[in-house]
């Protein structure tokens, strides 16, 4: 459904009802928000290069299936706290190009999260506690990528304990900031 001017009033109620998809992209569009009528099926939500804001705290609700969702491209300033709780399953998580200002709330919860993009952002400071969960055991799946380049955070001041769930140092990407 890419490509198309489809906007969030385009969507009829119902229109999905029935259907059951594994995979959707409505990329290159014109949503300014989360379609809240989607399949509840969906593994895959991929919401590339739309005009989205925010992401409020019921816009993720009912896809608790997903394992990978896509929002990179967008104008994505704040996600609410507790909004990712409704995504368990989730692997893969693309919020790269967005105007994010923190780390999303929430990412040390989701214990099956590997790779996390939030490079080219606004992100000038990350907490030691912001990806990976305080005690031992509690995460699944350590993280094989977190992107972080294309932020005006100073590297050097991140503790290296915060990213004491990835799988190795390489995981990790800094750097190359440019204003």
């Amino acid at each position: 459904m890419g490509g198309n001017p489809l906007e969030n009033s385009g969507f009829e109620p119902g229109a999905f009802d029935g259907l059951k998809l594994n995979y959707l992209r409505i990329s290159e569009a014109k949503l300014t928000g989360v379609p809240k009528d989607l399949p509840e099926t969906l593994h895959e939500l991929h919401l590339d290069h739309n005009k989205i804001q925010a992401i409020e705290l019921e816009d993720l609700i009912r896809y608790s299936k997903l394992y990978r969702l896509g929002l990179g491209h967008n104008s994505i300033r704040m996600i609410e706290n507790g909004s990712l709780a409704f995504l368990p399953a989730l692997r893969e998580l693309h919020l790269d190009h967005n105007k994010l200002s923190r780390v999303p709330p929430g990412l040390p919860n989701l214990k099956f999260l590997q790779v996390v993009y939030l490079h080219s952002n606004n992100v000038s400071k990350i907490g030691v506690n912001d990806f990976c969960p305080v005690g031992f055991g509690v995460k699944r799946a350590s993280y094989h990528g977190i992107s972080l380049f294309g932020n005006p955070v100073p590297y050097w001041e991140v503790q290296p304990a915060t990213f004491r769930c990835a799988t190795d140092r390489l995981a990790i990407q800094f750097g190359n900031y440019k204003k």
